[in-house]
């Protein structure tokens, strides 16, 4: 296995199956997105397969952003590519306890950049604020990092969360962000 480092956060690495591994490399979507991230890396995460056999689930490492509650945790989450990727957006879940509003509390990630594309059928999301085939990794972990720094607390997904973020930001809901934070960082290398 050959390891590629992501984006500027020291100690991270980008795993990808070595050549001559078995893991073929087709024309999908789903095997353009290791070159993708080495040639456009993000500061603040890391990824790398979960499997070398299989090219659509990846594990990706997220540094909590600096000046926010989430500052110095590790958080695990798990992006899984559909077949027909980038036509459809893959989904992320966060594998490390998360307190989050924008994450529900099986850690499903709710963002419009990976909502199915065309019009929402609620009328709260634009077209072009979710998924194209445009977005890349780098805009997927962009908006998540984002996410951390500055949660949606009109769309929220954990909705407990969401009315601590608004009603005691500085109060239970920021405990209850160090604690996921301290957690992830006993448990970010296991």
């Amino acid at each position: 296995m050959s390891f590629f480092k992501v984006g500027s956060t020291p100690n991270l690495r980008l795993k990808l199956p070595a050549p001559g591994s078995g893991v073929a490399c087709t024309t999908d979507g789903a095997s353009q997105v290791p070159r993708e991230l080495n040639k456009n890396p993000v500061e603040g995460f890391s990824a790398g397969l979960i499997d070398d056999n299989d090219l659509y689930r990846w594990e990706v490492l997220i540094i909590g952003p600096p000046d926010t509650l989430y500052e110095g945790g590790v958080f695990k989450a798990h992006l899984t590519f559909p077949k027909d990727y980038p036509l459809r957006p893959p989904k992320m879940k966060f594998i490390t306890e998360i307190w989050h509003p924008n994450v529900d509390k099986n850690g499903d990630v709710c963002i419009s950049i990976l909502h199915e594309p065309g019009e929402d059928k609620y009328g709260y999301e634009k077209p072009e604020e979710r998924w194209l085939p445009i977005h890349t990794v780098e805009t997927i972990m962009i908006s998540v990092i984002s996410m951390l720094a500055d949660p949606n607390g009109d769309s929220p997904a954990n909705v407990d969360a969401a009315k601590e973020w608004r009603e005691d930001r500085n109060g239970e809901f920021k405990r209850k962000v160090a604690r996921c934070v301290r957690k992830s960082q006993e448990t970010a290398f296991e």
